[in-house]
């Protein structure tokens, strides 16, 4: 029922509140018991209190759609109200009018203010002059009470400006975040493939006078252009809000993937990994990206150098250390006809790839640094699992 109230259009709404207000003023026993401005004797219903009545309380049904239109009219149904002397409960209809007003009428406020003060001059003074005994301190104080009423109105309006800023900003902000997310799960998925097959079709084109192996070069790009389309769609997939609950880690065998990898497009990898992966969580995740970044860069700035890749899991931690040699200025023979590039191959890189692996760690509230070591390059990371050896 509550639902089916709130899809009804405001409009509609808002006139069965001032049917409500309405129906209450016209009960008999209701009667000169409503706002009483200047003591005037109360005069008794007929059926021009039901016309006033209505310019009082129907107009109430646009307060948010026209709060100003309204607010004209429930002001002149309240001065006929007070100068004929129903007093009926329909004048409460005036400060709803005045707060409906404040917090939704978006253009000449301050002239809407000016206006109602300057016409509630003369409702005074012809109050006063039909023998109201108000007196000035009487009237100031019902002007109050009105600007009382506007100023209420007032702050239900910032306070719901307030509110849609902040919304707004929490939506760019996490508008931003996403894109950022994006961004980075792109980079890692495509930068780590695509150099691997660049390698590996440089690596390809010294082979042509040894079809078995020019062979076996060309399947090792193919299977790397098919890993990569496998991450892209599941990338596609997370991305996809019709996703569903399958588990966003790499797999257990998800290194030793990346690894082989490696070792096909000519980088001589040594692995060791202690500990069984963690379920869940992204600390796996992370770790994955981690050794997957090292190993992109390896292969771009120092192929054919030794790297060592290490990830040991325990005490509530993930450590991994990616460690190469300096590169290379030339690159054996052996090297090129098992698939390895020719020296002075570049694959070139923007630089967020570290960043974006520090803010990923930093995320989880581990720790990563990278830099150089003995002519080298070391990256290291460790990366909370939550899980106690």
């Amino acid at each position: 029922m509550i639902d089916l109230w709130r899809r009804l259009d405001v409009t509609v709404r808002d006139l069965a509140f001032g049917l409500l207000l309405a129906g209450l003023a016209l009960i008999p026993a209701l009667g000169g018991y409503g706002t009483q401005v200047g003591d005037l004797p109360t005069r008794p219903m007929d059926a021009l209190a039901i016309v006033v009545v209505a310019v009082e309380c129907l107009p109430l049904a646009v307060r948010r759609r026209w709060p100003a239109g309204c607010l004209a009219l429930v002001s002149l149904g309240f001065a006929a109200d007070q100068l004929w002397g129903y007093h009926t409960v329909s004048g409460s209809a005036l400060p709803i009018a005045l707060l409906s007003a404040a917090a939704h009428l978006d253009r000449f406020r301050w002239t809407t203010v000016a206006v109602g003060s300057a016409a509630y001059v003369p409702l005074a003074i012809a109050l006063a002059r039909h023998g109201s005994t108000e007196g000035v301190t009487g009237f100031v104080t019902f002007y109050l009470a009105l600007a009382l009423a506007w100023g209420i109105g007032a702050w239900l309006r910032q306070s719901r400006a307030a509110e849609a800023e902040q919304r707004r900003f929490v939506a760019e902000t996490t508008r931003t975040t996403e894109r950022t997310r994006i961004a980075r799960e792109l980079h890692d998925v495509v930068t780590h493939h695509v150099t691997a097959m660049v390698v590996q079709t440089e690596a390809a084109r010294y082979l042509t006078a040894a079809p078995e192996r020019l062979d076996q070069a060309l399947t090792a790009i193919t299977d790397t252009g098919r890993l990569a389309i496998a991450d892209l769609r599941q990338l596609l997939d997370l991305l996809n809000p019709d996703y569903g609950t399958g588990s966003r880690t790499p797999s257990a065998g998800s290194l030793l993937t990346l690894v082989e990898q490696s070792r096909r497009a000519g980088q001589p990898v040594e692995f060791t990994e202690d500990g069984e992966p963690v379920e869940g969580g992204g600390a796996e995740a992370a770790a994955y990206r981690v050794v997957q970044e090292a190993l992109t860069n390896a292969l771009k700035y120092a192929h054919g150098c030794r790297t060592e890749v290490w990830v040991r899991r325990g005490d509530g931690d993930i450590f991994v250390e990616v460690a190469t040699d300096g590169p290379k200025l030339s690159v054996p023979s052996d090297s090129v006809e098992n698939g390895g590039a020719p020296a002075g191959v570049s694959v070139g890189g923007s630089g967020r790839g570290l960043a974006g692996l520090r803010a990923r760690v930093d995320a989880l509230g581990g720790e990563f640094t990278s830099g150089g070591r003995d002519g080298g390059f070391v990256v290291r990371a460790r990366i909370p699992s939550g899980r106690s050896s």
